[in-house]
């Protein structure tokens, strides 16, 4: 878990231009709701709020206008396609020993057979888990695995109280054959014929 302190500002203004007005001065506009309280909306600083939503389900203890703390966790996070910056954050109120389903981030450690490579099912995985408790993320080690193994979600080791309440037979990673040299020709030759194929049939449509 990364829980990271937040002075938060109250908004009293709202719509376009009011935000773009905040993210000028550095803010961040954000809505913060759950356990039955009226949505509160916030201005967060920006820099801070960047730095602790690096670490994927961060805890923040948000504190409004040096009122009473209470931590919340980003529900959605919207970001500028080209700079990447936070635009808008919705923050759901946890509570310390509640329980709450996040997407954890699947990480391979170790070293498998080397006539072999990882095929990749799923890159992360659903747990129910504390709210001050989340995992940063499940390591996955596939030291020693070999050609034709698999690696299922009951094969993972999770942290004590973790819990996935799917298929525990779902499929994480598999270690295929690598393709030798002459597959990888032949399918690149095949690609390119069907690729000269469909220009001509397009020009002698034309």
């Amino acid at each position: 878990m990364s829980e990271n302190k937040i002075a938060a500002q109250s908004r009293t203004e709202f719509g376009k231009g009011a935000a773009r007005r905040a993210r000028r001065a550095g803010l961040v506009p954000a809505v913060l709701y759950g356990h039955g309280t009226d949505p509160v909306h916030l201005a967060l600083p920006g820099h801070e709020v960047q730095l602790a939503l690096r670490t994927a389900n961060a805890v923040l203890e948000i504190t409004v206008d040096e009122g009473k703390s209470q931590l919340a966790l980003a529900k959605q996070i919207q970001k500028n396609p080209i700079k990447g910056d936070i635009e808008h954050l919705d923050l759901v109120i946890v509570r310390k020993g509640e329980k709450v389903t996040v997407e954890v981030a699947i990480q391979v450690v170790g070293e498998h057979v080397s006539e072999g490579m990882i095929v990749m099912d799923a890159q992360s995985v659903s747990l129910e888990v504390e709210a001050t408790h989340i995992p940063a993320d499940i390591e996955v080690d596939v030291t020693g695995l070999e050609v034709g193994s698999t690696v299922t979600v009951k094969d993972l080791k999770l942290p004590k109280g973790a819990v996935f309440t799917g298929d525990p037979g779902h499929l994480i990673l598999s270690i295929a054959a690598t393709p030798s040299q002459a597959a990888l020709d032949a399918s690149l030759g095949g690609e390119a014929a069907s690729a000269e194929a469909t220009e001509e049939g397009s020009a002698e449509e034309a």
